[in-house]
């Protein structure tokens, strides 16, 4: 296993509850995102995505340092920017919505004008 996976999966493991609770939170930002792009409205998990997605953060960058850290205690300072990169991207494969963390979306509407 590459070393980025396996930091991956020591990261989940050692903040098992923490990202539990975010999937559940992140399926559902998801599936009422795209129900909110028909409405007009704001997501009702937003806040909460983003209350949770900020802790989540702080554990993804820590363990990212450490990966980073390590590679580079190793002598193989030149492949960190790709190593973290790596990290960030099997990140995106189990959150493709991580991005959206800290966005707040307002969406427009145009009520309709009524004529005589």
């Amino acid at each position: 296993m590459t070393k980025y996976k396996e930091y991956f999966g020591k990261m989940v493991e050692a903040n098992k509850e923490l990202f539990d609770k975010f999937a559940r939170i992140h399926t559902d930002y998801g599936m009422d995102n795209d129900k909110q792009s028909l409405t007009g409205g704001t997501s009702k998990y937003q806040e909460e995505f983003n209350k949770e997605g900020e802790q989540v953060l702080k554990v993804i960058h820590e363990w990212e340092n450490r990966l980073c850290s390590h590679s580079e205690k190793a002598g193989f300072s030149n492949y960190t920017g790709n190593l973290a990169e790596k990290f960030q991207e099997e990140i995106k494969n189990h959150f493709p919505l991580i991005d959206h963390i800290g966005i707040i979306v307002k969406r427009f509407r145009l009520d309709q004008i009524k004529l005589r």
